[in-house]
């Protein structure tokens, strides 16, 4: 077993530096060896989770491209402007709430040079927002009833009586806690702008300039309203019938099952914004939602059809080897999903990969929603796309990698942010 899980291993290391679709190619490398070579019996590919990953992708990227997304964005610019002096507070609650509604942490993007200006502008160190913002983007992938990670993760526990509210209700507010606690400890990371030696070198050598980052105009808002409302009242339908099963149709006394509802209604959703916005459904297919998206199918498709290989075919002796170690403490879970999201950096592909080993092993269906935030880890090696970019955009130098590498400007909120998050929603399914 222990060979097998090196070339696992190997194979997912190995993908994630090819990056892309390197993830999910790679693991079929890993199935072919597992299979070939340790005669190991493929188990079914996950299907219906790529498919519903797929159909959100659909009607998100049909929104970006009827410019739904920029009009979202443009409003979450005026936010922050018109409140400068709390930018370190409104930055990550503004990103999560676009991740939450969009199921994508790729709005951040766009969102990341303003924050770094409005923060500059108003001598606020722009680690503090920043930082902070780069983490609520994903923590609110956690909590969206959209997301690939939060729609691999239903469609997993929907056999024990496990729906959509379920999870809503605990990683909702549980991620919003952490938001804040991280937040809190932003505001006072760092020396203030002016007194920081970095910012007054860049200063003196004019290196910065009093240029301001300006977003584009959104051409046809009306056209970008609608894109938003269908996305938005389709996203509540799902998490209605979700979170109410009996309003489903229901077929042989069974209610329709909620991966074939989402893949029906967001299928839905990209029509309709294609027909009464007049978009082209060509430029939805080149946006950057539907490729970082299909990427995520990919990976799906690859690493997680891997792992549940590998977790079936060894089953016996991984329940004899930690069963008794995970029961007695099931937290220790939570650090398996977060060490896996350093490796994959997916958080819908982790739980696929993962989440099989602890149902598998006996760890409560609750337990499983309040570690959820776990998968968040993609922060601790500082080279994930939106941590790059952090850096990029600001211009005064005080978001940074440090010297020891994992001493870098996202590590305390990151840890602080998911630590909280957990531990709030280990508290909420006491309560629930």
């Amino acid at each position: 077993m222990l060979i097998q899980f090196l070339f696992v291993l190997t194979a997912i290391i190995i993908g994630a530096r090819l990056g892309g679709i390197g993830l999910g190619v790679m693991g079929g490398i890993g199935l072919a060896i597992l299979t070939f070579v340790f005669g190991l019996q493929p188990t079914a590919p996950p299907i219906d989770v790529m498919l519903m990953i797929a159909a959100v992708i659909s009607a998100a990227s049909c929104m970006q491209a009827a410019g739904g997304l920029d009009y979202m964005v443009k409003i979450a610019e005026r936010i922050l402007r018109r409140n400068p002096a709390h930018v370190t507070i409104l930055s990550p609650f503004v990103t999560y709430l676009f991740t939450f509604l969009a199921g994508t942490g790729h709005v951040a993007y766009s969102l990341l040079p303003v924050i770094a200006e409005v923060a500059t502008e108003t001598k606020i160190r722009p680690e503090r927002p920043l930082a902070i913002a780069v983490i609520a983007s994903q923590q609110g992938i956690t909590a969206s009833p959209i997301s690939a990670a939060t729609v691999a993760l239903l469609g997993m526990l929907t056999g024990f009586g496990i729906n959509l509210f379920d999870i809503l209700k605990i990683c909702i507010p549980a991620t919003l806690v952490g938001i804040l606690a991280g937040a809190l400890y932003s505001m006072r990371v760092g020396k203030e702008l002016v007194d920081d030696p970095e910012y007054i070198r860049r200063l003196k050598s004019g290196l910065l300039d009093e240029k301001r980052t300006e977003l584009n105009d959104v051409k046809n808002r009306s056209k970008a309203r609608l894109s938003v409302a269908i996305f938005l009242i389709t996203t509540l339908l799902i998490v209605l019938f979700g979170s109410i099963p009996s309003l489903r149709p229901s077929f042989d006394g069974t209610a329709l099952s909620m991966p074939l509802l989402i893949e029906i209604l967001m299928l839905s959703a990209a029509a309709f914004i294609l027909l009464f916005t007049r978009t082209n459904g060509s430029d939805a297919a080149k946006g950057s939602i539907f490729s970082a998206g299909m990427q995520a199918v990919i990976a799906i498709f690859g690493i997680a059809w891997m792992g549940d290989t590998f977790i079936n075919g060894n089953i016996g002796e991984l329940k004899l080897s930690i069963e008794s170690i995970v029961t007695q403490m099931p937290w220790l879970f939570g650090v398996a999903l977060f060490v896996m999201s350093i490796l994959l950096y997916s958080q819908a592909a982790t739980i696929r990969a993962i989440a099989p080993l602890g149902i598998a092993l006996g760890i409560s269906p609750m337990m499983m929603i309040a570690l959820f935030p776990a998968v968040n880890g993609y922060f601790f090696i500082p080279n994930y796309p939106t941590v790059v970019a952090a850096i990029n955009f600001d211009r005064t130098g005080t978001t940074g990698i440090g010297k020891w590498v994992l001493n870098h400007s996202f590590m305390m909120p990151g840890l602080i942010t998911t630590i909280v998050s957990i531990a709030t929603g280990l508290l909420l399914i006491q309560l629930f």
